[in-house]
């Protein structure tokens, strides 16, 4: 075990050298000097063109369905939360020992 832990710290406290940038006189690392490569020719699909318009329209469609969806959902939530929380009351009333724990409908009565 003595000589496990040993070999952790030495892993642990090892030092690895950098080389430092020749930096210029204004203290910037030098620009290269020549341009960078031109891009691929294989990622000229993935630029936008005349389809760009159609795709944004189809985008903001498709985040428009999302957000409805979304919306419905949070709702079916909402409303099942409230129906459990309605059983639950009833259920506890006739766990109780109590009769005629259903709602009274006030509005049938004077029908």
């Amino acid at each position: 075990m003595a000589a496990q832990r040993s070999q952790t710290t030495d892993d642990d406290h090892r030092v690895v050298p950098f080389r430092q940038r020749d930096l210029g006189a204004s203290g910037r690392a030098p620009r290269p000097a020549e341009p960078p490569d031109p891009p691929n020719e294989a990622f000229s699909k993935y630029e936008g063109g005349e389809e760009r318009e159609d795709t944004y329209r189809h985008r903001m469609v498709v985040n428009l369905a999302a957000l409805a969806f979304t919306i419905v959902l949070a709702l079916a939530g909402v409303w099942l939360a409230m129906q459990i929380a309605d059983m639950r009351k009833n259920q506890d009333c006739l766990l109780s020992g109590r009769r005629n724990c259903a709602p009274i409908d006030a509005h049938a009565l004077e029908r």
